[in-house]
C-alpha cells in the first residue's frame, strides 16, 4: 500500500518499503515501483540513497538485524551454535526473494561482517584455531543460506510422475513427509556440523 507523501522519507523507510516490495514481487523490482509504494516520484529517492545497489545493502542490513546474536553468548558451544544457526536461517527464510539478491552480491554492508565476526569470536573462544573456525562458518553459511533460499522438496512434482523410471526416488518421496522434510534436512545437517565443531573444540 502506498504511504502518504507527506510522511518523512529516509534511508530506513526506503529500505523497509523495498524489502516489502521484494518479498511480494521478487528481485525484479524497480525504483519506479518503489517510489509508487512510498507515494513519491522515483527521482526523489536519490535525495536519500545513491543507487539501487545501496538500497539492496540497506535491505541486507534489515534482514541481518533479525538475527539474534545474543544466542552466541550461551556457555555451551552446541547450544550457542545451534540457536544462532536457527535464528540466522529463520531471518533469511522469512525473505527468500530478497535472499536470492543478497547471496549473489559482494558484501557491501557492515552488518554482514558483524554477524560473521560474532560467530567466529564464539568459535575462537571455545578453542578452535582461526582457519578451522572460518572453515566451520563457511559450511554453516552454505547450510543456512542454501536451505533458506531454496526448497529441496518443492522442486519435485507428484510422486506418480517418476513411477517406473526412478524407483529409489519414488520410494524416498513416498516415505517422507513433504511438509517437514526440508526442515528435517536442515536440522540433520546442523546437528552433524555442530557435533563436528564441538568435537574439534574439545580436542
Amino acid at each position: 500500500m502506498p504511504r502518504s507523501s507527506t510522511a518523512p522519507l529516509d534511508r530506513a523507510t526506503i529500505a523497509r518499503a523495498a524489502l516489502e516490495l521484494i518479498d511480494e514481487n521478487g528481485p525484479g523490482w524497480t525504483m519506479r515501483a518503489l517510489g509508487d509504494r512510498l507515494g513519491v516520484r522515483a527521482p526523489s529517492l536519490y535525495s536519500h540513497v545513491s543507487s539501487q545497489e545501496e538500497i539492496v545493502d540497506a535491505v541486507h542490513e534489515l534482514i541481518n538485524d533479525e538475527i539474534d546474536l545474543e544466542t552466541l553468548q550461551a556457555p555451551d558451544l552446541r547450544s550457542a551454535l545451534t540457536a544462532f544457526a536457527r535464528s540466522y536461517r529463520a531471518a533469511y527464510a522469512r525473505h527468500p526473494r530478497a535472499a536470492v539478491l543478497i547471496v549473489r552480491r559482494p558484501i557491501g554492508t557492515e552488518s554482514a561482517p558483524r554477524v560473521y565476526d560474532a560467530v567466529l569470536a564464539t568459535l575462537l573462544r571455545h578453542g578452535l584455531a582461526p582457519e578451522e573456525a572460518l572453515r566451520s562458518v563457511v559450511v554453516l553459511d552454505y547450510l543456512v543460506l542454501g536451505s533458506a533460499v531454496e526448497t529441496f522438496i518443492g522442486g519435485f512434482g507428484r510422486t506418480e510422475e517418476y513411477e517406473g523410471r526412478y524407483p529409489a526416488l519414488v520410494a524416498a518421496l513416498r516415505a517422507c513427509d513433504r511438509r517437514t522434510i526440508d526442515q528435517e534436512g536442515f536440522e540433520a545437517g546442523l546437528a552433524h556440523l555442530v557435533e563436528a565443531v564441538a568435537a574439534r573444540a574439545a580436542g
